[in-house]
């Protein structure tokens, strides 16, 4: 049984949803997003409160049900609060910074690595060690930082690369000398 689907969804005031079988639009001051819901699953708003159902008990009714509740929530706190990501750079001579809405990121190899973000994506460097990536949808925030980590993550040994910033790194030790 889905614990996270059987959870009801609060719709805060400033928040419009709009269920038009098998999309959900969701508009708010941010901007809109919009899902497509299964066709297992089965949603209905009363009074700012949203719930999904599951049409019958298979498996993947069960997986898809959480999932639905989780993007659908997901979607309403991007609308509303939106999302936002940290990265630092650790290193000697690593930095970043913007080149219109480019970032370009100098992290010890021979050329600079640039990154192109979409759309609805905000990037914001600061003191070129500190990344900001904020936008609406959970998903996409996530994705970028996790292209921009792939650039270099942080390595065990002395801890250089990009990191979340509450990331824990493992560090190990080195050599052991004669």
């Amino acid at each position: 049984m889905s614990r996270i689907g059987r959870k009801e969804i609060i719709i805060p005031e400033n928040i419009e949803v709009i269920i038009n079988v098998p999309e959900i639009l969701v508009k708010g001051k941010r901007g809109e997003l919009s899902y497509s819901i299964s066709e297992l699953i089965e949603v209905e708003t009363k009074n700012k409160i949203l719930k999904l159902t599951k049409k019958n008990t298979t498996q993947k009714a069960q997986a898809i049900h959480g999932l639905s509740r989780s993007i659908i929530n997901n979607m309403i706190q991007g609308v509303s609060k939106g999302f936002e990501k940290k990265l630092i750079i650790q290193g000697v001579g690593y930095r970043s910074q913007m080149e219109g809405r480019n970032l370009i990121l100098n992290m010890g190899y021979s050329h600079p690595v640039k990154i192109k973000p979409p759309e609805d994506i905000n990037i914001k460097v600061e003191n070129s060690t500190s990344i900001f990536i904020s936008g609406i949808n959970k998903e996409r925030v996530g994705q970028i930082a996790a292209t921009i980590r792939s650039v270099r993550p942080p390595e065990p040994y002395k801890g250089k690369g990009i990191r979340y910033e509450n990331e824990n790194v493992k560090r190990k030790i080195g050599k052991a000398g004669k």
